[in-house]
């Protein structure tokens, strides 16, 4: 393992982080119907990924860790797992990173970006995940309904109280980024580090405008879906009948947003990149998320990749990209794949 800064901050964080957003399951359901969380599993992943050398970890207040969209009766429960998992190493050799503004609550300051709610949601963050601080506190989402200043405010405050280190951005657009940035150098408030964004082989849509935001503004971007939901480990592919497949107990047997993948095109891409990756002598997903580590030195920014894993040998697989170089040539071939063959 190997560590990149956090974006301008001097914090060090390794080339992987590891998500929490999909978790192990257990074939038992709580009293919803809902799958279990097999937490002892959980555990022992993110310890191996501990000792490997990952030491960030990223959660959110919404995420369950066995259901796609978490409902109320759910949320909040990845965070009590990375919880039960800090109890068993040394909580400052750990960067925990947790998010803010999903709905947590049915009432109408449930949920956005209010001083109220954000106040609120650290509190209850931090409860569950055993913890006195957090090491990054992102912004999920964007809350039109609350002005930047407001926001930024609340989230320096978090920091001045010491229940925050640093702070950072996800899934907004890119002239909200410019905005948080400008309004924060103005104001002497505290400003974002980081940006967490999808990006991965098949989606390279913030190469458009997110890139040259994070690039001027010495941002990190912590990326999400690396693997494109699972679509670049090649599972959802029957390569010797060249058509899709989803296995019984896969990710996309429950959230149906991975089957947007499943088109001609992205049959194509994953088939010859399947059979670059061979040529290599390495897996598809080992490909995959070595394409992202050396997008970085292509782009001038610093990425870090958020990787899951329901099994020891999933992370494993993972981590085996880190040994993976790639030639010119192969990123000049994935240009040229995803411009003919990827989606749009």
């Amino acid at each position: 393992m190997y560590y990149v800064r956090l974006g301008w901050s001097g914090v060090k964080v390794s080339q992987f982080c590891l998500g929490t957003w999909h978790l192990p399951r257990l074939d038992l359901v709580d009293e919803f119907g809902v799958r279990r969380v097999d937490v002892d599993a959980a555990i022992k992943i993110m310890k191996k990924a501990y000792d490997e050398g990952i030491n960030c970890i990223d959660t959110a207040n919404r995420y369950h860790g066995a259901m796609a969209l978490a409902d109320l009766n759910h949320v909040g429960n990845s965070e009590r797992v990375v919880g039960q998992f800090l109890k068993t190493v040394d909580r400052e050799s750990v960067i925990v990173a947790t998010k803010v503004g999903g709905q947590m609550a049915p009432w109408p300051n449930g949920e956005g970006l209010s001083r109220k709610h954000v106040r609120w949601q650290i509190k209850e963050s931090l409860r569950r995940l055993g913890t006195s601080y957090v090491d990054l506190y992102q912004i999920h989402f964007p809350d039109p309904n609350t002005p930047k200043i407001e926001v930024l405010r609340t989230l320096s405050w978090l920091v001045e109280q010491g229940l925050v280190n640093y702070i950072g951005l996800s899934n907004h657009p890119a002239h909200d980024i410019v905005e948080f940035m400008e309004l924060a150098e103005g104001r002497g408030l505290e400003a974002p580090v980081s940006i967490q964004e999808l990006y991965n082989i098949i989606d390279r849509g913030i190469e458009e405008d997110k890139i040259s935001v994070a690039r001027r503004y010495g941002l990190a971007i912590l990326v999400y879906s690396p693997l494109a939901q699972g679509v670049l480990t090649g599972k959802y592919v029957n390569f010797n009948e060249g058509k899709w497949t989803i296995p019984g107990g896969s990710r996309a047997t429950y959230a149906d947003y991975v089957k947007r993948y499943f088109t001609d095109r992205n049959l194509k891409l994953i088939i010859e990149l399947n059979e670059m990756a061979k040529s290599k002598g390495v897996s598809l997903t080992q490909l995959a998320l070595a394409w992202l580590i050396g997008m970085q030195e292509r782009l001038g920014v610093t990425i870090i990749p958020i990787i899951g894993a329901t099994r020891m040998e999933q992370l494993e697989d993972n981590l085996g990209s880190i040994n993976v170089k790639l030639s010119q040539d192969d990123f000049n071939r994935i240009d040229e794949l995803t411009r003919t063959g990827g989606a749009k």
